[in-house]
């Protein structure tokens, strides 16, 4: 019986490893003077996210939506894991150092660029581009409501137009924020009406929350 559990426990464990070393896709960009000026992200198989503005930072996390991941896993797929060069070689502007990471197990491979010419590499980068955005509009709304009352209205403005424009990821992260807006008289009604009518349509109803 003991042999039978810890033969059980090694394989639940095992498992579990496993799950930890799955594939995982990492970008990172530096560009000094931009905004913001370093970022790295990573997308685990199953949408655990992670996203960090300083290398030494706490990262926000949270979990992509699974359309999404796969869309990314599809798009590392046709780069076959970042094996081929990706670089240009044109003569044009910096637009920062990138990088492309492919992690599965003890497999790791990784791609350096600065403009790349290959459709699949810009629909990748621009995934990732819109994890920053929603990030940062997320990061925004979270220190107004903190910190400035008065700029609630605009920090959800920004995450609205990041919705309407299709640029929003990871939608569930945003809902205790938005609902926390639309519940709070101390914000001004623009802002309350705002939030609960963009929570309802993240959620899928068209209602606002009670």
């Amino acid at each position: 019986m003991k042999l039978f559990l810890w033969l059980a426990a090694s394989m639940a464990f095992a498992g579990i490893a496993f799950g930890a070393d799955g594939p995982r896709i990492s970008f990172t960009k530096s560009f000094p003077g931009s905004d913001p000026a370093y970022m790295a992200t990573t997308v685990d198989k199953d949408g655990a996210v992670t996203y960090r503005e300083t290398k030494d930072e706490e990262p926000e996390t949270f979990k992509l939506e699974p359309e999404m991941v796969q869309a990314i896993f599809d798009l590392a797929d046709k780069l076959d894991h970042f094996k081929r060069p990706l670089e240009s070689g044109l003569k044009v502007a910096r637009t920062g150092d990138k990088t492309f990471r492919w992690e599965n197990g003890t497999e790791t491979r990784e791609v350096k660029f600065n403009y790349s010419l290959d459709e699949n590499a810009k629909l990748l980068q621009d995934w990732f581009e819109r994890v920053s955005e929603s990030e940062r509009a997320m990061m925004n709304l979270r220190r107004a409501i903190r910190f400035d009352k008065l700029g609630v209205n605009d920090a959800v403005l920004r995450v609205d137009t990041a919705w309407s424009q299709k640029r929003l990821v990871g939608r569930e992260q945003f809902l205790p924020l938005l609902d926390r807006v639309a519940k709070n008289e101390g914000f001004v009604n623009l802002a309350r009406d705002r939030a609960a009518r963009l929570a309802a349509e993240l959620r899928g109803t068209g209602k606002a929350v009670e």
